[in-house]
């Protein structure tokens, strides 16, 4: 989850809300990659999930990174909820999972460089405090009420309005990681063609990193029981957006569309006031019942652009938010797989004409076979293997395009970073199809080994 914005002065004007999006638009020499991910904490004995508070903790994790690697902690309401470091952020998601969000990187090389260090430290302290990690897309056994909510104001507000609305919202809040990676543009157009392959093939990653068959402690039907409950949570905010693909696509059109999401909140002198369900139209007016007579701060609609939640979504860049979080060795995949895609004019060419011809219908149809079924799944005639085979080629010819050396330049280019995504398409198993063979197999029905054969 994002953390508040600040600055940037009252809004005055509509058009201000379309320019604060084009103000991301960058030339291709200044594209950056930021890689997001999450994953549970547990306790080493007990297997259940971290607290807050205690020996064993959240609190503890975070206070030993600050301690022992110089981060700069981040606070609310007295409580460390965060840490801050050379561009990077650490944060907390609603249930305690932890999350880094990267620094803007040039690389693949990069990014994986720094998604290491970050494990290495968080291994680190675990080891310390007998606390362990690990990366799936949904908590396995974890109940809701064993799912402790971080004392964050966003989440106890968001906690309220999640229970009102659809039915797996909580579920979302507490029991999911992903992993994300967030992308430039170089103008208008460019962000319209990016979006409209990101959105399209977001099913794509879904199948390949699909990583969450189990919930509750039992097989759940799904390959992707995250992207599952992203189904059911509150749809004015979710979901394909079948009208990024219509003509006039553009940033006035996301504004539109942001603007219709009803708000959560308002964040004011380091406190969260309660505007759920309230309309961001009428805090332009000054008629927010939340804060009447008050107009809003370009940072307050930094923060409603946050709590839009669909496949993939614009602020002032791309945000890619389809994936399970996932094994150590994947992570460093899921931005491969764009970068190559979308960073290369050939490349990104070619993905949109893999996708270009689908249907809206087709296009919802493969998210939901993409999270039944994973790599197996078929929608009209469409096998999402095939798919998939063809994207990663395609993303791997963007990157050979791109050229960007690595290790001092032994390493050519960044295409290796795709080489947990041909495992997968040679032999058909993503990562859940992996567990469910060791669930059925060698585990004997024991969902507890998990921790034990996955954690980092």
């Amino acid at each position: 989850m994002s953390i508040p914005q600040s600055g940037g002065g009252v809004i005055e004007d509509h058009s201000q809300l379309a320019e604060t999006l084009s103000k991301g638009c960058k030339p291709k020499d200044a594209w950056r990659i930021g890689t997001e991910h999450e994953k549970f904490g547990f306790c080493q004995d007990s297997l259940l999930p971290l607290p807050y508070e205690g020996d064993r903790s959240i609190k503890a994790v975070l206070e030993g990174l600050q301690n022992r690697f110089n981060w700069a902690p981040v606070f609310e309401g007295g409580n460390i909820i965060g840490l801050t470091k050379d561009g990077a952020n650490v944060s907390l998601e609603p249930g305690g999972q932890l999350e880094l969000s990267g620094a803007p990187l040039e690389t693949i090389h990069q990014t994986c460089d720094e998604v290491n260090t970050h494990l290495a430290q968080v291994k680190a302290v675990a080891d310390e405090i007998g606390v362990r990690f690990i990366g799936l897309g949904a908590a396995p056994e974890w109940t809701h009420e064993q799912m402790p909510l971080m004392p964050k104001g966003r989440y106890k507000l968001m906690n309220a309005y999640m229970e009102k609305v659809g039915t797996h919202g909580t579920q979302m809040m507490r029991r999911t990681c992903t992993v994300q990676v967030n992308l430039d543009f170089a103008s208008e157009a460019d962000m319209v063609q990016k979006l409209r392959v990101a959105l399209a093939l977001q099913p794509v990653a879904t199948a390949l990193f699909a990583n969450s068959p189990f919930f509750e402690g039992q097989p759940n039907g799904h390959k992707s029981w995250r992207s599952r409950i992203w189904r059911s949570l509150d749809d004015v905010r979710t979901g394909m957006l079948p009208w990024v693909f219509e003509d006039g696509m553009g940033f006035e059109r996301w504004v539109d569309y942001a603007l219709d999401v009803p708000m959560y909140f308002v964040y004011r002198d380091g406190k969260y006031i309660d505007a759920l369900g309230m309309s961001f139209r009428d805090f332009l007016k000054g008629e927010l019942p939340a804060l009447p007579g008050e107009k809003p701060l370009l940072s307050d609609w930094g923060d409603h652009l946050t709590t839009v939640f669909p496949e993939a979504r614009i602020k002032q860049f791309i945000e890619m938010r389809g994936a399970d979080g996932g094994p150590w060795r994947r992570l460093c995949a899921l931005p491969a797989f764009w970068v190559g895609m979308l960073y290369d004019q050939g490349a990104l060419d070619a993905a949109w004409d893999l996708c270009k011809g689908w249907t809206a219908e087709q296009r919802e149809a493969l998210r939901v076979a993409a999270s039944v079924d994973g790599l197996q799944a078929q929608v009209d005639g469409i096998a999402m293997m095939d798919i998939a085979k063809e994207a990663v080629a395609i993303s791997q010819a963007g990157l050979q395009a791109r050229g960007k050396a690595g290790a001092g330049g032994l390493v050519a280019d960044e295409t290796h970073f795709l080489n947990a995504l041909h495992e997968s398409l040679e032999t058909g198993q993503a990562p859940a199809d992996e567990l469910l063979a060791d669930y059925h197999g060698k585990w004997g029905g024991d969902l507890k080994q998990i921790y034990k054969d996955y954690a980092y």
